[in-house]
């Protein structure tokens, strides 16, 4: 493993023989588009000037001054370190493309308790668009939101990307969630509120089921008796290794 959403990270992932990059979005002050799970820059594992941590009120030139390579993540013992390694734009990650036949599993990071950290919905969805097309990507990108509204937005504005509904709340339906987040053809639910049922029901409406993130050969073992068409994993190569192990890649 390598520091999560960096070059040095998905290029790991990329080698190891994926299906999907998975990684989040935040906008600069400057409305470029940049790769950070996070809205505030974690200082836990990323180096960098004093003050302001909030990527939206930061400049792309001063997000840039932050080392995310340097400092293990304590979630992850097993993670290489890459020092030096800078948060990605968007634009950067999606020049991976030629790497590989690889997609890309995008999700913008938006709260309407926090609307100061992101874009509004429509301009968010714009923007990713705009970059999705400008690579020619459109066939391999699937974007996802927990933030329902940019996917109705996404929807209206690119109908030829793939949506995702995040979803980790009270269990709910599969075909609820796709259906309150604008007809999603995939929902992509806590792991643990996966059930077979469920998944059968999503799929006799036409709805993948992504889970996220489980992390041991139990609960892979466990979904994939249950259906569903994909994992979401911080250790790629673990489950990747688990599927050929049992026949199934």
């Amino acid at each position: 493993m390598r520091p999560e959403n960096t070059l040095p990270a998905f290029e790991y992932a990329i080698g190891v023989g994926v299906d999907y990059l998975e990684l989040d979005l935040n906008v600069t002050k400057d409305d470029v588009l940049v790769v950070s799970h996070d809205s505030l820059i974690n200082r836990k594992i990323c180096a960098g000037p004093e003050g302001e941590t909030a990527i939206r009120k930061l400049t792309l030139a001063q997000v840039k001054q932050f080392d995310c390579g340097g400092t293990k993540n304590p979630d992850f013992p097993k993670q290489q370190l890459v020092p030096g390694t800078k948060i990605p734009t968007f634009d950067e990650v999606l020049a991976l493309a030629p790497k590989g036949k690889f997609k890309f599993n995008v999700e913008t990071k938006s709260d309407p308790k926090k609307p100061e950290l992101s874009p509004e919905p429509r301009k968010f969805a714009e923007m990713v668009a705009a970059a999705v097309r400008k690579h020619k990507l459109e066939q391999r990108v699937l974007v996802q939101s927990f933030d329902w509204r940019t996917l109705h937005a996404m929807k209206e504005i690119a109908p030829e990307i793939q949506l995702s509904a995040l979803y980790g709340g009270l269990p709910k339906e599969f075909t609820v969630i796709s259906k309150e987040a604008g007809g999603t053809q995939v929902v992509s639910v806590h792991y643990l509120l996966v059930t077979k049922g469920k998944v059968e029901s999503a799929h006799k409406a036409g709805i993948q089921v992504v889970p996220w993130t489980p992390n041991e050969e139990g609960q892979w073992k466990r979904l994939i008796s249950d259906g569903v068409d994909a994992i979401i994993t911080d250790d790629p190569a673990a489950l990747i290794e688990y599927l050929k192990k049992n026949g199934l890649r």
